[in-house]
């Protein structure tokens, strides 16, 4: 189940070039239309009975400095990439299954990228993510059987500043659909669902909220969101027409990155220290997640329906690890 976004510090340090994807209809779903933001319960950390995670690093050798797991499904496979985007440290997307070894990493990065991420796998092996041109424009993929196709919402196209233009796919469930977003002129985000098989956009907006990236989806159509006033961080389950508020302990800045069947939410909060941590949630609890070997700084992008997660983590020497948290 995804994904999930990426916040400029972790993720994103891409971009993409001119990719025409076949489009065929642009149609508005506003989710802010059919009803309000309803605030979930606040949720109560210590009353969550959850299963007991078992954490494990998975780096790949080809940068062992910089690796981020976005994506998770059923079957254990993950999706990810190496690379901080620095020069000569390009984001090189990957999937790992197996037993997770350096045997079985998959390399997949769009044909004659720059740079790619691998955000999202569903259990057909269906993946998605975001691809980056020699002058970095980004633009989103899905690669179905090993068949890479753009996905650019035209109203993304050449709309960031300077022409540019800046689209991701963070997510993807079993019903061929996707999510994303793309950037403006202004640097708010507009988030969408991409119908894979009909090559159809829906607009995805959250009341009140000038920047929406639509991070990930389960097979319901229920959509993780991370979204900004201008000033603050937050982040949503969008279920049924309604918008859940997911509060971070302390009521700090929060984004949700994963969601799977169940409607468990995952993503990264800041602590009132400045602190970036983990979490899984739902619409009575909420868990801190933090990766034994992090130092300061720890994000949760994705889950499946078996309660594991991935993300990646700042360990003591700076590095950026990937972290599986398996549930057994």
């Amino acid at each position: 189940m995804s994904k999930r976004t990426a916040h400029p510090t972790f993720r994103r340090a891409m971009s993409t070039v001119a990719a025409v994807a076949a489009v065929t209809a642009v149609t508005g779903f506003n989710l802010g239309a059919l009803s309000p933001v309803a605030n979930a319960a606040t949720p109560a950390a210590h009353h969550y009975a959850s299963p007991t995670l078992h954490f494990s690093t998975h780096n790949n050798a080809a940068d062992p400095t910089f690796n981020q797991l976005l994506g998770i499904n059923d079957r254990g496979v993950m999706a990810g990439y190496f690379g901080s985007g620095q020069p000569g440290h390009p984001n090189k997307g990957y999937t790992l299954s197996g037993d997770h070894d350096q045997d079985n990493y998959r390399n997949e990065n769009f044909p004659g990228s720059a740079q790619t991420q691998v955000t999202a796998i569903n259990d057909r092996n269906q993946t998605v993510g975001f691809w980056v041109d020699s002058v970095g424009n980004s633009y989103g993929f899905a690669d179905v059987r090993g068949h890479f196709t753009d996905v650019v919402d035209p109203h993304g196209q050449g709309a960031a500043a300077g022409g540019a233009t800046t689209e991701q796919l963070l997510g993807v469930n079993e019903q061929n659909q996707a999510v994303g977003f793309w950037t403006d002129a202004n640097g708010n985000n507009h988030g969408f669902r991409y119908d894979l098989r009909s090559r159809t956009f829906h607009e995805i907006h959250v009341p009140g909220q000038a920047s929406v990236m639509a991070t990930s989806i389960n097979d319901r159509g229920d959509v993780a969101i991370s979204a900004s006033d201008g000033n603050t961080q937050m982040a949503y389950l969008l279920h049924h027409g309604r918008a859940y508020a997911v509060t971070a302990p302390g009521g700090g800045n929060i984004q949700a990155f994963g969601i799977n069947d169940r409607d468990q939410v995952v993503g990264q909060y800041t602590d009132s220290a400045g602190v970036a941590h983990g979490y899984e949630w739902n619409r009575r609890h909420i868990r801190t997640i933090d990766d034994p070997n992090g130092i300061g700084s720890t994000v949760v992008n994705g889950l499946n329906n078996h309660g594991d997660l991935v993300g990646f983590y700042v360990d003591a020497a700076g590095n950026t690890d990937g972290f599986l948290a398996a549930t057994k």
